[in-house]
């Protein structure tokens, strides 16, 4: 019998949390998922998709797990089209509620059940597009994405197995130079 949805979301914020060297093959493994997306999606769905995260800035220590961003034409389609197809294919699939707006997000795993990527799932008007402002200003700014990897790895060993402290830790970070960004690139 499966899991019930909070004993998955209780395995997936307890799944131990390591920094790695950047790997250059993020960049590759991005591509490979997009095309994959963009072959095995509905077309009128997903309008737009994008590496984001600390595995798309060049040089930066991360969590070896790929961050997509998808723009979806509409969440309801998202559910009714897009959730059947990745679970089929062995995606763990969650509805986010703990965040607004709400998004679907999904986990790709690799062998050994290891995440590899994970698929954000929102619409035209998510404040989720506003990472784009951080990646570009971490790629612009490598000491910035210094300090940025220094904070990540402090908190993945003060909290190696909770992801949600993990995620607390960075997000007055996260925020204060996405804002930083916005200024800097005329978008605010």
């Amino acid at each position: 019998m499966g899991k019930s949805l909070e004993q998955r979301i209780e395995y997936a914020i307890r799944e131990e949390i390591s920094i790695a060297p950047y790997d250059p093959e993020w960049p590759v493994l991005y591509e490979t998922e997009a095309a994959s997306l963009r072959g095995r999606l509905p077309q009128l769905v997903v309008i737009r998709i994008e590496h984001f995260g600390s595995t798309a800035v060049p040089g930066l220590a991360a969590k070896p797990v790929v961050d997509v961003l998808v723009q979806v034409s509409s969440l309801e389609e998202t559910r009714e089209q897009i959730v059947p197809i990745l679970e089929a294919a062995g995606y763990d699939y969650f509805w986010r509620t703990d965040v607004s707006p709400a998004y679907a997000w999904f986990i790709k795993r690799g062998s050994g059940g290891k995440r590899t990527h994970h698929i954000h799932m929102v619409e035209a008007d998510s404040k989720l597009w506003e990472r784009l402002y951080f990646r570009d200003y971490l790629r612009e700014f490598p000491e910035e994405a210094k300090r940025y990897a220094e904070l990540k790895q402090f908190l993945s060993e003060k909290y190696p197995n909770d992801r949600v402290a993990y995620t607390e830790g960075k997000a007055g970070y996260v925020m204060a130079i996405t804002e930083r960004a916005k200024r800097h690139y005329g978008a605010t």
